[in-house]
Protein backbone atom coordinates (compact mmCIF):
# COMPACT_ATOMS: atom_id res chain seq x y z
CA UNK A 1 0.00 0.00 0.00
CA UNK A 2 1.20 3.36 -0.77
CA UNK A 3 0.14 6.49 1.18
CA UNK A 4 -2.17 7.72 -1.85
CA UNK A 5 -3.93 3.98 -1.58
CA UNK A 6 -5.08 4.78 1.64
CA UNK A 7 -8.80 6.22 2.23
CA UNK A 8 -8.26 10.15 2.10
CA UNK A 9 -10.60 10.83 5.37
CA UNK A 10 -7.74 9.07 7.37
CA UNK A 11 -4.90 10.07 5.57
CA UNK A 12 -5.13 13.49 7.48
CA UNK A 13 -2.75 14.79 9.66
CA UNK A 14 -5.13 16.82 11.62
CA UNK A 15 -6.53 14.92 14.64
CA UNK A 16 -9.65 17.13 14.64
CA UNK A 17 -10.67 16.77 11.07
CA UNK A 18 -13.97 16.32 10.47
CA UNK A 19 -14.21 13.20 8.02
CA UNK A 20 -11.58 11.63 10.23
CA UNK A 21 -13.54 12.09 13.31
CA UNK A 22 -16.73 11.19 11.58
CA UNK A 23 -15.17 7.46 10.43
CA UNK A 24 -14.20 7.15 13.84
CA UNK A 25 -16.98 7.40 15.45
CA UNK A 26 -18.98 5.05 13.11
CA UNK A 27 -16.05 2.52 13.25
CA UNK A 28 -16.78 2.29 17.15
CA UNK A 29 -20.41 2.54 16.46
CA UNK A 30 -20.55 -0.81 14.41
CA UNK A 31 -18.51 -2.37 17.44
CA UNK A 32 -22.03 -1.83 19.70
CA UNK A 33 -24.08 -3.74 17.42
CA UNK A 34 -25.07 -7.46 17.32
CA UNK A 35 -23.67 -7.48 14.00
CA UNK A 36 -22.41 -6.30 10.88
CA UNK A 37 -23.41 -7.18 7.50
CA UNK A 38 -20.85 -6.45 4.06
CA UNK A 39 -21.41 -5.98 1.14
CA UNK A 40 -18.67 -8.29 -0.10
CA UNK A 41 -17.97 -12.02 -0.63
CA UNK A 42 -15.07 -14.15 1.81
CA UNK A 43 -13.25 -14.95 -1.61
CA UNK A 44 -12.61 -11.85 -2.73
CA UNK A 45 -11.46 -9.80 0.95
CA UNK A 46 -10.64 -13.17 2.98
CA UNK A 47 -7.73 -11.80 4.40
CA UNK A 48 -8.90 -8.62 5.53
CA UNK A 49 -12.29 -10.16 6.77
CA UNK A 50 -10.63 -12.72 8.82
CA UNK A 51 -8.88 -9.66 10.77
CA UNK A 52 -11.78 -8.08 11.99
CA UNK A 53 -13.64 -11.50 12.90
CA UNK A 54 -10.48 -11.92 15.40
CA UNK A 55 -12.31 -8.59 16.94
CA UNK A 56 -15.86 -8.90 16.12
CA UNK A 57 -17.07 -12.17 14.95
CA UNK A 58 -20.59 -11.70 14.35
CA UNK A 59 -19.79 -10.64 10.65
CA UNK A 60 -21.57 -11.83 7.41
CA UNK A 61 -20.78 -10.98 4.08
CA UNK A 62 -23.88 -11.51 1.69
CA UNK A 63 -22.60 -9.53 -1.42
CA UNK A 64 -22.63 -8.76 -4.26
CA UNK A 65 -26.08 -7.47 -3.56
CA UNK A 66 -26.82 -7.03 -7.12
CA UNK A 67 -26.06 -10.57 -7.42
CA UNK A 68 -28.81 -12.44 -6.25
CA UNK A 69 -31.29 -10.61 -7.82
CA UNK A 70 -29.88 -12.77 -11.39
CA UNK A 71 -31.10 -16.06 -9.70
CA UNK A 72 -34.91 -14.78 -9.05
CA UNK A 73 -37.34 -15.72 -12.22
CA UNK A 74 -38.53 -12.86 -13.53
CA UNK A 75 -41.58 -11.05 -11.17
CA UNK A 76 -42.29 -7.61 -10.11
CA UNK A 77 -39.66 -7.75 -7.41
CA UNK A 78 -37.45 -8.17 -9.83
CA UNK A 79 -38.06 -4.91 -11.64
CA UNK A 80 -37.86 -2.82 -9.03
CA UNK A 81 -34.62 -0.52 -8.83
CA UNK A 82 -33.16 1.29 -6.46
CA UNK A 83 -31.80 4.12 -7.97
CA UNK A 84 -32.85 7.71 -7.50
CA UNK A 85 -31.79 8.83 -11.07
CA UNK A 86 -34.07 8.63 -13.98
CA UNK A 87 -32.24 5.78 -15.50
CA UNK A 88 -32.00 5.86 -19.70
CA UNK A 89 -33.21 2.20 -21.45
CA UNK A 90 -32.31 3.05 -24.76
CA UNK A 91 -28.26 2.22 -23.73
CA UNK A 92 -29.29 -1.33 -23.74
CA UNK A 93 -30.95 -1.02 -26.71
CA UNK A 94 -27.38 0.29 -28.48
CA UNK A 95 -26.22 -2.46 -26.74
CA UNK A 96 -27.57 -4.54 -28.26
CA UNK A 97 -26.95 -3.71 -31.46
CA UNK A 98 -23.30 -3.96 -30.59
CA UNK A 99 -21.06 -7.10 -31.20
CA UNK A 100 -19.88 -8.60 -28.15
CA UNK A 101 -17.08 -7.40 -26.04
CA UNK A 102 -16.76 -4.28 -28.83
CA UNK A 103 -18.21 -1.36 -25.98
CA UNK A 104 -15.87 0.26 -24.01
CA UNK A 105 -18.11 1.92 -21.20
CA UNK A 106 -17.39 5.02 -19.29
CA UNK A 107 -19.25 6.26 -15.87
CA UNK A 108 -17.99 8.06 -12.79
CA UNK A 109 -21.76 8.02 -11.26
CA UNK A 110 -23.31 10.23 -8.97
CA UNK A 111 -20.78 12.14 -6.87
CA UNK A 112 -17.55 12.19 -8.48
CA UNK A 113 -16.63 15.76 -10.54
CA UNK A 114 -13.86 17.27 -12.32
CA UNK A 115 -12.77 19.97 -14.31
CA UNK A 116 -13.89 21.00 -17.63
CA UNK A 117 -9.90 20.71 -18.95
CA UNK A 118 -9.98 16.95 -17.61
CA UNK A 119 -13.90 16.42 -19.30
CA UNK A 120 -12.21 17.36 -22.48
CA UNK A 121 -9.47 15.50 -22.36
CA UNK A 122 -11.18 11.83 -21.59
CA UNK A 123 -13.60 13.20 -24.57
CA UNK A 124 -10.65 13.37 -26.64
CA UNK A 125 -8.98 10.08 -25.75
CA UNK A 126 -12.08 8.36 -26.32
CA UNK A 127 -12.42 9.43 -29.70
CA UNK A 128 -8.54 9.05 -30.59
CA UNK A 129 -8.98 5.49 -29.56
CA UNK A 130 -11.05 4.90 -32.55
CA UNK A 131 -13.31 2.20 -30.58
CA UNK A 132 -16.85 2.22 -29.77
CA UNK A 133 -17.79 3.47 -26.38
CA UNK A 134 -20.77 4.60 -24.33
CA UNK A 135 -20.30 7.47 -21.99
CA UNK A 136 -22.77 8.20 -19.37
CA UNK A 137 -22.28 11.99 -18.20
CA UNK A 138 -24.36 13.73 -15.75
CA UNK A 139 -25.30 17.42 -15.97
CA UNK A 140 -23.12 18.70 -12.26
CA UNK A 141 -20.29 16.38 -13.49
CA UNK A 142 -18.40 19.38 -13.68
CA UNK A 143 -17.08 21.45 -10.97
CA UNK A 144 -19.56 24.57 -10.74
CA UNK A 145 -20.47 24.28 -14.78
CA UNK A 146 -22.59 22.39 -16.84
CA UNK A 147 -21.26 19.82 -19.33
CA UNK A 148 -20.55 21.42 -22.96
CA UNK A 149 -19.04 18.71 -25.20
CA UNK A 150 -16.92 20.35 -28.86
CA UNK A 151 -19.37 19.96 -31.79
CA UNK A 152 -16.20 18.68 -33.56
CA UNK A 153 -16.08 15.74 -30.95
CA UNK A 154 -19.68 15.03 -31.50
CA UNK A 155 -18.86 14.90 -35.26
CA UNK A 156 -16.25 12.94 -34.84
CA UNK A 157 -17.78 10.15 -32.67
CA UNK A 158 -21.37 10.23 -33.55
CA UNK A 159 -21.09 7.10 -35.29
CA UNK A 160 -19.49 5.36 -33.19
CA UNK A 161 -20.81 6.33 -29.58
CA UNK A 162 -23.79 6.88 -27.27
CA UNK A 163 -23.72 9.30 -24.43
CA UNK A 164 -26.40 9.52 -21.79
CA UNK A 165 -27.18 10.94 -18.49
CA UNK A 166 -27.52 7.87 -16.58
CA UNK A 167 -28.35 4.12 -16.92
CA UNK A 168 -29.60 0.84 -15.06
CA UNK A 169 -25.26 0.36 -14.72
CA UNK A 170 -25.91 -3.30 -13.40
CA UNK A 171 -27.67 -4.19 -16.68
CA UNK A 172 -25.22 -2.35 -18.77
CA UNK A 173 -22.22 -4.02 -17.13
CA UNK A 174 -23.93 -7.75 -17.50
CA UNK A 175 -24.24 -6.75 -21.21
CA UNK A 176 -22.13 -9.06 -23.58
CA UNK A 177 -21.14 -6.09 -25.71
CA UNK A 178 -19.49 -4.42 -22.82
CA UNK A 179 -15.61 -5.35 -22.74
CA UNK A 180 -14.22 -2.72 -20.76
CA UNK A 181 -15.09 -0.38 -17.77
CA UNK A 182 -13.98 3.12 -16.65
CA UNK A 183 -15.25 3.88 -13.57
CA UNK A 184 -14.58 5.97 -10.32
CA UNK A 185 -13.78 3.12 -8.05
CA UNK A 186 -16.75 2.70 -5.65
CA UNK A 187 -17.36 0.35 -4.28
CA UNK A 188 -20.92 -0.65 -5.57
CA UNK A 189 -19.40 -0.04 -9.14
CA UNK A 190 -16.39 -2.03 -8.27
CA UNK A 191 -18.86 -5.38 -7.30
CA UNK A 192 -21.43 -4.36 -10.60
CA UNK A 193 -18.14 -4.79 -12.74
CA UNK A 194 -17.05 -8.00 -10.81
CA UNK A 195 -20.99 -9.49 -11.18
CA UNK A 196 -20.40 -8.65 -15.03
CA UNK A 197 -16.87 -9.77 -15.47
CA UNK A 198 -15.86 -6.56 -16.61
CA UNK A 199 -12.65 -5.24 -16.26
CA UNK A 200 -11.76 -1.74 -15.31
CA UNK A 201 -9.47 1.56 -15.94
CA UNK A 202 -9.92 3.21 -12.77
CA UNK A 203 -9.51 6.83 -11.99
CA UNK A 204 -10.46 7.18 -8.08
CA UNK A 205 -11.63 10.09 -6.97
CA UNK A 206 -11.80 10.44 -2.78
CA UNK A 207 -13.14 8.45 0.06
CA UNK A 208 -12.24 4.84 -0.37
CA UNK A 209 -11.81 5.19 -3.67
CA UNK A 210 -8.33 4.93 -3.63
CA UNK A 211 -7.80 1.90 -1.94
CA UNK A 212 -10.63 0.23 -3.86
CA UNK A 213 -8.15 0.93 -7.09
CA UNK A 214 -5.49 -0.29 -5.76
CA UNK A 215 -6.92 -3.48 -4.94
CA UNK A 216 -8.68 -3.99 -8.19
CA UNK A 217 -5.41 -3.26 -10.00
CA UNK A 218 -2.59 -5.05 -7.43
CA UNK A 219 -4.62 -7.76 -5.65
CA UNK A 220 -7.50 -8.95 -8.29
CA UNK A 221 -5.39 -8.01 -11.16
CA UNK A 222 -8.86 -6.41 -12.82
CA UNK A 223 -7.87 -2.85 -13.34
CA UNK A 224 -5.80 -0.76 -14.51
CA UNK A 225 -5.33 2.63 -12.85
CA UNK A 226 -4.96 6.20 -15.55
CA UNK A 227 -2.90 9.18 -13.97
CA UNK A 228 -4.88 11.86 -12.19
CA UNK A 229 -3.56 14.37 -14.57
CA UNK A 230 -5.80 13.03 -17.08
CA UNK A 231 -4.13 13.65 -20.62
CA UNK A 232 -5.77 12.45 -24.00
CA UNK A 233 -2.75 10.14 -25.70
CA UNK A 234 -2.74 8.35 -22.07
CA UNK A 235 -6.47 7.88 -22.13
CA UNK A 236 -6.34 6.60 -25.80
CA UNK A 237 -3.55 4.42 -25.02
CA UNK A 238 -4.95 2.96 -21.95
CA UNK A 239 -8.84 2.38 -23.66
CA UNK A 240 -6.56 0.06 -26.40
CA UNK A 241 -4.55 -1.64 -24.17
CA UNK A 242 -7.94 -2.21 -22.23
CA UNK A 243 -9.72 -3.21 -25.44
CA UNK A 244 -7.30 -4.71 -28.22
CA UNK A 245 -3.99 -5.78 -26.05
CA UNK A 246 -2.62 -9.05 -24.37
CA UNK A 247 -2.85 -6.88 -21.10
CA UNK A 248 -7.09 -6.01 -21.90
CA UNK A 249 -6.92 -10.11 -22.43
CA UNK A 250 -5.26 -11.54 -19.20
CA UNK A 251 -7.79 -8.78 -17.08
CA UNK A 252 -10.70 -10.16 -19.08
CA UNK A 253 -10.15 -13.42 -18.29
CA UNK A 254 -9.35 -12.82 -14.75
CA UNK A 255 -12.12 -10.53 -14.15
CA UNK A 256 -14.99 -13.54 -15.42
CA UNK A 257 -12.72 -15.80 -12.81
CA UNK A 258 -14.12 -13.44 -10.31
CA UNK A 259 -17.87 -13.33 -11.65
CA UNK A 260 -17.56 -17.56 -11.78
CA UNK A 261 -16.50 -16.76 -7.90
CA UNK A 262 -19.10 -14.27 -7.09
CA UNK A 263 -21.62 -16.05 -8.54
CA UNK A 264 -20.50 -19.22 -6.84
CA UNK A 265 -20.90 -17.25 -3.14
CA UNK A 266 -24.22 -15.87 -4.11
CA UNK A 267 -26.03 -19.29 -5.60
CA UNK A 268 -25.45 -21.75 -2.59
CA UNK A 269 -22.16 -20.12 -1.65
CA UNK A 270 -20.85 -18.45 1.76
CA UNK A 271 -23.13 -15.26 0.93
CA UNK A 272 -25.79 -17.20 0.01
CA UNK A 273 -25.47 -19.48 3.17
CA UNK A 274 -25.05 -15.73 5.47
CA UNK A 275 -28.18 -14.73 4.49
CA UNK A 276 -29.91 -17.90 6.15
CA UNK A 277 -27.62 -17.11 9.12
CA UNK A 278 -28.64 -13.60 9.25
CA UNK A 279 -32.13 -14.44 9.46
CA UNK A 280 -31.85 -17.34 11.74
CA UNK A 281 -29.09 -16.10 13.87
CA UNK A 282 -29.51 -12.29 14.23
CA UNK A 283 -33.18 -11.04 12.99
CA UNK A 284 -35.15 -14.38 14.43
CA UNK A 285 -33.31 -14.50 17.45
CA UNK A 286 -33.79 -10.90 18.52
CA UNK A 287 -37.64 -11.46 18.05
CA UNK A 288 -37.08 -14.79 20.20
CA UNK A 289 -35.70 -12.60 22.86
Amino acid sequence: MRLKDIPTFIRTTDPDDFMFKFVQDEVENCLKAPAIIFNTFYDLEHEVLDEIEHIFPNVYTVGPLAMPGQHLPESEVKSMGSNLWKEDSSCLQWLDKQSPGFVFYVNFRGITVMTEKQLIEFAWGLANSKHLFLWIIRPDVIMGDSVTLPQEFMEETKERSLISSWCAQDQVLLHPSVGGFLTHCGWNSILESISGGVPMVCWPFFAEQQTNCRYACVNWDIGMEIANVVEREEVEDIVREMMEREKGKKLREKASEWKDMAQKATKGGSSHNNYDRVIKEVLLSKMCN
